[in-house]
């Protein structure tokens, strides 16, 4: 099932399930109790928001071993983990905006799972009953100050430095999907999530023996090589193989 968050005309921010090119309303609690209404509203017709509201979003860095090696770092032995604001996200076909302080800002197209029940000291075993879907995501960040700052808080924190979307897939299988980011159409990374270093479930089991996960809570899971500045008036496609596309236009 594939579940979107969105407004119509102006109204209170609803979840739906989509079937074919129609949504239905979900009435209740999307992580616990709740009951779908008939898919009758085209989806044309609604503002998709972000599909959900994290509490938290955790990163993963040098997930997958090119890309550590294409920017001249050593691979790690364990996760490398790093928070993004809820305050960086934006939905599916919403601006990116380019921050005056930085003139290196760069794409990083990543599958991200989304959390569907409270995890804590998870075993990678058991890991995936705690995964309520996956969507896309991009991990923009200022690379510039990625270096000269050395910890990343500002490089990935600014506003719509996060987009994700355009839904939640719970039932897509990210053991061999291919991603794929294009700015303007042109393909700059292309790469298996079988490729990761760190699979999913091992990822939440690391993450929950630090923290507790709650439901929404999302985790990126990595980039592939690949990855290449923008500019202002850039397209920024990130496609995943059976599960969407997220896009979203560059500004100044």
């Amino acid at each position: 099932m594939r579940i979107i968050r969105y407004q119509n005309d102006g109204d209170e921010p609803k979840y739906g399930w989509i079937l074919e090119d129609k949504v239905g309303e979900i009435q209740g609690n999307i992580f616990g109790e709740y009951r779908r209404r008939e898919a009758r509203t085209p989806i044309a017709e609604l503002k998709l928001l972000p599909p959900c509201t994290p509490s938290k979003i955790i990163c993963v860095g040098r997930n997958y071993v090119e890309h550590a090696k294409e920017l001249g770092n050593e691979i790690p032995k364990t996760p490398l983990l790093f928070f993004k604001p809820p305050s960086a996200v934006i939905a599916n076909g919403e601006q990116i905006f380019l921050p005056p302080q930085s003139a290196q800002v760069e794409h990083e197209a990543e599958l991200v799972v989304v959390i569907g029940q409270r995890a804590k000291n998870v075993i990678a075993e058991t890991a995936k009953e705690y995964i309520f879907g996956y969507t896309i995501g991009n991990d923009i960040t200022a690379r510039d100050l990625q270096k000269t700052d050395g910890q990343w808080t500002r490089a990935k924190g600014f506003d719509t430095f996060c987009p994700f979307g355009p839904w939640i897939d719970t039932d897509f299988d990210a053991s061999d999907a291919v991603v794929t980011c294009r700015v303007n159409g042109q393909m700059r990374q292309m790469a298996s999530t079988r490729d990761m270093l760190f699979s999913v479930s091992t990822l939440i089991a690391y993450i929950s023996s630090i923290m507790t996960l709650e439901p929404g809570d999302l985790i990126f899971t990595g980039t592939p090589a690949g990855v290449g500045t923008l500019k202002i008036g850039d397209v920024v496609d990130v496609e995943i193989e059976g599960l969407g596309k997220l896009s979203n236009p560059v500004k100044a």
